[in-house]
Order: structure tokens, then C-alpha cells, then sequence
């Protein structure tokens, strides 16, 4: 059986209840995984995981490599 995760940011609410909408029918049973945020503190790896690639696009390179 395929099984498609589901990812929610959401805050704790008092007496430490969360509560998430979401597209599954009433009576699915679930297995939820509570993993505390760090706020930002892998921000910078996160915003460099989505830089350009172009650093690499280069022949001199690629002319290395390939015949490595």
C-alpha cells in the first residue's frame, strides 16, 4: 500500500493541543510524528540547497571530471 506523507508547520495551542486540517475521511486512522521546529537554525543550508547550479556549469570542468 502506497503512502503519501503529509507535512504541517503549526504551533502548540494551550494545554498543548495541535490541531490540523486535514483531506483524510472522518475514522481514517493515522500515525503522527511530533517533531519539535528549530527556528531557523539550518535557514542558511536550506536557502543554499536552493541556489543556482551554475557554479558547476562550466566547461573547463566538466572537461576535468570527465576524464577523470
Amino acid at each position: 500500500m502506497q503512502q503519501t506523507p503529509l507535512k504541517y508547520d503549526t504551533e502548540v495551542k494551550p494545554g498543548g493541543r495541535v490541531e490540523l486540517d486535514v483531506p483524510l475521511p472522518p475514522g481514517s486512522q493515522v500515525t503522527v510524528f511530533v517533531i519539535e521546529s528549530d527556528n531557523g537554525a539550518f535557514q542558511d543550508l536550506f536557502l543554499a540547497s536552493q541556489s543556482s547550479l551554475e557554479f558547476w556549469d562550466n566547461p573547463l570542468d566538466d572537461e576535468d571530471w570527465n576524464n577523470a
